[in-house]
């Protein structure tokens, strides 16, 4: 099998992909990419030894608004738009790295 060459950009957004969902699995990240579970969890160990010395996953935002109020739900709101518009933005890399792969 040979060895695909991604680029430091795709890397970067696989790896945000992976940490702005923190319910979801490497598994299940690398299997929506289409890259190896191994690849994707080595990325994020590179990622991990170069960032704030492997703490995992992003710590919470300091400063919470009340739970049950409109400004918790708009906070929530928001996180949840900026999370959907980086993984179509993600997917679309990828798409458009693996269509330009396929043309000789």
């Amino acid at each position: 099998m040979a060895n695909k060459h991604y680029p430091a950009q795709f890397k970067a957004d696989a790896v945000a992909l992976y940490r702005s969902r923190p319910g979801s699995t490497i598994a299940v990240i690398a299997d929506d990419l289409g890259v190896n579970r191994e690849t994707l969890r080595s990325w994020v160990r590179a990622d991990d030894q170069r960032g704030d010395g492997g703490s995992g996953r992003p710590a919470a935002a300091a400063v919470k608004p009340e739970p049950g109020s409109v400004e918790a739900e708009n906070a929530e709101l928001r996180r949840r738009v900026r999370e959907l518009e980086e993984e179509r933005d993600i997917l679309r890399k990828a798409a458009r790295y693996f269509a330009g792969e396929t043309r000789w």
